[in-house]
């Protein structure tokens, strides 16, 4: 079946700098000025976010807001090295990779005035390893956490985990560090350490953020989200928008000082308005997330003819419109990191519809109706969807599409019970045990013999070499058992008004060291 026809339009350090290969490529806008101090900008974001806790949530908007007010152990460099943030360095590991030692910087003081010391930081720890998605997987290794004095943190692992670093790094599903006095079950204080701070939220209409005038920031320069984290501006608004249309038209219009998550066929609109563009090349992964815990999807022959029924390059057509912006890829990796295989392509890109409906025949499945969960908010997820939806009609199966705001898919996919397909996406990250799919904690719930076993030997790999190849290992099973079904390599468009500098490409918008020209 063919749709084209309808188409509209230790060794850790140097393996997540090889891992940045793929990233060094961001565009930094021209500084043309010298650093302003004062003034506030506004960000169109892709909606209202679920949450403000960013242990609770894997959502990219929530990190992207949150970690403006809250801060973590560690972070990522411009070329996506691991560095010290609230750490005072890096984490000095035994030779038997089982104890991690971190000293905490000193003179760090939360927005509610109180000093950051190593009991706050346990009392974080604590709550991200039974909160956080993230949390849950290193909890499972961590034997212990203490405190050798007010400046010192030490974790214990039962067994070597090389990405405990990296997850600490993480600005969602993060282990952000908090006053241990404002913890809770669910927060209602969102007290961080960051060079903002929360003043108001009012749903629907904007978060505010203002300069924490207590920010102790790290010396030297800034360097990723990592360095100095400068405080040029009073106050960052961040408003939702959730329809895409809607964005660009208030690019082009220069409504805001940036303007995220905006379709790609928008960029020649762009180039005439008065707002420049920002690309980030490439960017990430879509994906459909496949509920293995309940439903027609828990059936793994169900699974495997999906995957057998789909025509990505069909959806990445209608996504994106134009192969400057994807690029056909069913490897998890694209070419440049060390991560990159070429085993998806036996599985990928196949459209073959009477296959597909064959095997679903011999599994003798009698319910084949499928629940898509997607979003417009998204806009490419949504149309996706759509073409998803006419390969599956074709393989007997019906199709229910459930179309709804981003952050009620975040909470609706949360239950088995609700859904069997979900589309997301990731950009591509320096440590695959940062993607959320790894934890059987996190909606898709892919726990299986052979995911065990293929990701602990992954995670407990001591050297680049031999985690390199352990990876291949998980990618295989993953094309095997089909948690999930990766669409392609897809670039990433916003937006940011000529005025505001200081501002880079990348996954996650930060607004720290940018300031608006005179």
């Amino acid at each position: 079946m063919n749709f084209r026809t309808s188409r509209r339009g230790g060794g850790l350090n140097s393996l997540l700098l090889a891992g940045a290969i793929g990233l060094t490529a961001l565009s930094t806008p021209a500084l043309c000025a010298t650093p302003v101090k004062g003034g506030t900008i506004s960000v169109a974001t892709i909606g209202e976010p679920p949450t403000l806790d960013p242990m609770t949530s894997t959502a990219d908007l929530v990190g992207i807001l949150t970690q403006h007010f809250f801060e973590t152990l560690y972070t990522f460099d411009d070329k996506w090295n691991l560095t010290p943030l609230l750490a005072d360095k890096l984490p000095d590991v035994s030779p038997d990779g089982l104890t991690y030692t971190i000293p905490l910087r000193q003179g760090i003081t939360f927005h509610d005035g109180s000093k950051m010391d190593s009991s706050d930081v346990l009392a974080s720890l604590k709550r991200w390893t039974e909160t956080a998605t993230r949390g849950k997987m290193a909890a499972k290794i961590i034997t212990g956490m203490e405190a050798p004095d007010a400046n010192t943190v030490r974790i214990t692992l039962k067994q070597p985990y090389a990405p405990l670093t990296a997850l600490l790094a993480m600005n969602n599903s993060a282990a952000v560090i908090m006053p241990k006095g404002k913890i809770a079950p669910a927060l209602t204080e969102f007290v961080g350490t960051g060079p903002y701070q929360l003043k108001a939220r009012v749903p629907d209409q904007y978060i505010q953020l203002v300069r924490f005038e207590g920010y102790k920031q790290r010396e030297g320069e800034p360097d990723g989200f990592g360095g100095a984290r400068k405080q040029y501006l009073d106050e960052i608004r961040f408003v939702p928008v959730s329809n895409a249309n809607t964005r660009v038209e208030s690019a082009v219009a220069g409504q805001f000082d940036y303007v995220d998550s905006l379709p790609v066929e928008s960029l020649p609109k762009l180039k005439n308005g008065r707002s420049d563009p920002v690309m980030l090349k490439p960017f990430g992964w879509p994906r459909l997330v496949l509920n293995t815990k309940q439903g027609i999807m828990s059936n793994l022959a169900v699974r495997q003819a999906v995957q057998l029924a789909l025509n990505e390059e069909d959806m990445l057509y209608a996504a994106f419109g134009d192969k400057n912006f994807y690029k056909l890829n069913g490897d998890l990796y694209p070419e440049g990191y060390p991560w990159a295989t070429s085993l998806g392509g036996k599985v990928y890109n196949k459209g073959d519809a009477a296959g597909a409906k064959k095997m679903v025949d011999g599994a003798n499945v009698q319910d084949r109706k499928i629940r898509i969960l997607t979003s417009q908010q998204y806009e490419f997820h949504y149309k996706m969807a759509l073409v998803a939806a006419e390969y599956l009609k074709a393989a007997g199966f019906t199709v229910d599409m459930q179309v709804v705001d981003w952050a009620t898919l975040t909470q609706r996919r949360q239950d088995p019970a609700l859904w069997d397909i979900f589309i997301t996406h990731s950009p591509f990250l320096p440590e695959p045990a940062l993607i959320d799919f790894p934890s059987k904690d996190a909606p898709g719930w892919w726990d299986t013999p052979r995911r065990n076993q293929t990701l602990d030997a992954f995670n407990q790999a001591r050297s680049q070499e031999e985690r390199v190849k352990r990876w291949a290992d998980v990618q295989q099973a993953v094309y095997d058992e089909v948690p999930f079904i990766k669409v392609g390599d897809f670039n990433a468009q916003a937006a940011r008004s000529p005025s505001l500098q200081g501002t880079k490409a990348v996954p996650w918008p930060y607004f720290w060291n940018a300031w608006k020209s005179k």
